[in-house]
């Protein structure tokens, strides 16, 4: 499982990496991926200068995950290498996944907030959906006069890279099942 975490954090570590990363594009969330086709319509540079802004969030936010996933990893338990023995393929990674998500989610959201906020990335976007009702439909609110993409642009973004990093982890899992299960006896 280490091994899966150091290849995703390190394609976080890296900005073009993360960019290029196929895996971290299918984690998109479904709100997010809808503001972006909205905002292909109105303003296309802006979708290039958020997914580039996220993924120099990404990078900012490595070193406050690995030790979260790392010491999630070490404090495993016996019942927790059962379960992957007996779990098959991806087991490994959903118990990180269960032991971490929302830990990493709380660690990282605050940091990837502030640095998109930094880029002007949100006031961006919402100078770009100014008086229209798109931004409130996407975040579920019917009335966007009161919504902010900040709390949400982030969250969303957030999300995005725990679902990338546990997609590269269970892809790196599955491409080296055969030394994790004999590692662990099976």
């Amino acid at each position: 499982m280490l091994g899966g975490i150091t290849k995703g954090l390190g394609i976080f570590g890296n900005k073009q990496a993360f960019l290029e990363n196929n895996l971290i594009d299918q984690a998109l969330p479904k709100q997010l991926r809808d503001l972006n086709g909205v905002l292909e319509k109105i303003a296309p540079n802006l979708v290039a200068k958020e997914r580039d802004y996220i993924a120099q969030a990404a990078v900012y936010t490595v070193d406050i995950s690995k030790p979260i996933l790392t010491n999630a990893v070490n404090s495993l338990t016996a019942e927790d290498a059962a379960r992957i023995a007996q779990g098959g393929k991806g087991a490994a990674t959903q118990i990180l996944k269960e032991k971490t998500a929302e830990q990493l989610m709380l660690a990282i959201q605050p940091k990837v907030d502030e640095k998109l906020n930094q880029f002007g990335i949100v006031s961006s976007i919402n100078s770009a959906l100014q008086g229209s009702n798109i931004l409130g439909q996407i975040f579920g609110n019917g009335n966007s006069s009161n919504l902010s993409a900040t709390g949400g642009l982030s969250r969303l973004a957030s999300e995005q890279m725990v679902n990338g990093l546990f997609n590269i982890i269970q892809n790196h899992e599955e491409q080296n099942a055969v030394s994790l299960y004999d590692a662990l006896g099976k």
